[in-house]
């Protein structure tokens, strides 16, 4: 079963953390050579929940808490995976790829390419990001661009509770090194600002998420919003709030950032014929402006309208909550982007 726009109808509903906890217990049971590795994996069960359970039900083999050597242990599991296995590699905070981004750019993104294709490495670093909690510049940032920008290497970013299950069995089942990123405040953990969309409906049966294909989660006719992660469900709710205004949004969830769904974004903008794009990582040299780029090298004709941007400034992430929110692209950002496409 492959799932690509909805789950299947399903009455039991499950946090993503929990969603995406049963897509690795699945891949587990299914591929012995599964296993996860990281800091606090295992007894902890990961700091934002990503690994609970997982231990009392596979054992310290398959769910390995390492020290804190983010070098060391993405090394181990790039060795593993060039030895067959298919490890889970936790790296706590995206923040921390400073210490490790020679392991992950120099070796796991590059080994398949330096080997004439002869050598694959089938793994997942599964990473949290994004702000809204008050936790300081080293720790609140995306970054998915940086990865996305450094090939060789996949990236996707579920927002919802069905999606990373099945993008997490789709990163493992991969023959390609995947970087898996979830943002904590998708995650329904009770410290997180509310989230109603992070409890949802699951399959239980096995299946896939495509990667590389992504989600009109809302059609619409005036103005295209492409977005991922946490600001789905931002901009769904301003889509709703401006709906009775009148202006009519539709809402693009990427899910997938490497392979970049262009296809999609171009249809969208065939027909509303206004883009805005919203980010959570910085705004510049990023992937707002790779989408717009990409839209207008196509056909700048698609466009009524300048395209509009919503993104964190070149600025790390303040710590006070008041100066938190106002670089973070929260609802209000959002609609006043909306507004100056339909005005222009």
């Amino acid at each position: 079963m492959t799932v690509t726009e909805a789950p299947a109808p399903s009455r039991r509903k499950l946090t993503t953390a929990k969603a995406m906890v049963e897509g690795i217990a699945q891949e587990m049971d299914r591929d012995p050579d599964v296993f996860v590795l990281g800091e606090d994996v295992g007894a902890y069960g990961g700091i934002f929940s990503s690994t609970t359970g997982l231990l009392e039900r596979f054992g310290p083999e398959r769910v390995i808490d390492t020290p804190i050597s983010e070098t060391a242990f993405i090394g181990a599991a790039i060795g593993a995976a060039v030895e067959g296995m298919r490890p889970i590699v936790e790296l706590m905070f995206v923040d921390f790829f400073g210490v490790c981004m020679d392991q992950i750019y120099n070796h796991m993104a590059k080994i398949h390419f330096e080997s004439g294709g002869n050598v694959n490495v089938p793994m997942v670093i599964s990473t949290a990001v994004g702000g809204g909690y008050s936790d300081g510049a080293q720790h609140s940032q995306c970054l998915w661009g940086t990865f996305a920008h450094l090939p060789g290497m996949k990236v996707v970013v579920p927002s919802t509770p069905a999606d990373a299950k099945g993008l997490m069995v789709s990163a493992i089942r991969d023959d390609n090194p995947v970087v898996y990123m979830f943002h904590k405040g998708v995650m329904g953990l009770p410290w997180m600002a509310k989230n109603p969309r992070s409890l949802a409906p699951v399959p239980e049966e096995d299946y896939q998420v495509p990667i590389g294909k992504a989600n009109v989660v809302r059609p619409g006719r005036d103005a295209t919003i492409v977005t991922l992660s946490l600001s789905v469900h931002r901009a769904l709710d301003v889509a709703d709030e401006m709906a009775a205004d009148g202006i009519d949004c539709e809402v693009i969830d990427l899910r997938s950032l490497v392979p970049l769904d262009t296809d999609t974004i171009l249809e969208s903008v065939g027909h509303t014929g206004r883009l805005l794009v919203v980010d959570e990582d910085y705004l510049s040299f990023g992937l707002s402006g790779e989408v717009i780029t990409r839209v207008v090298e196509r056909d700048p004709g698609l466009l009524k309208a300048p395209p509009v941007r919503v993104c964190v400034p070149d600025v790390p992430i303040p710590y006070a909550r008041s100066l938190e929110y106002a670089v973070l692209p929260t609802a209000d950002r959002i609609r006043d982007g909306v507004r100056r496409l339909v005005d222009a």
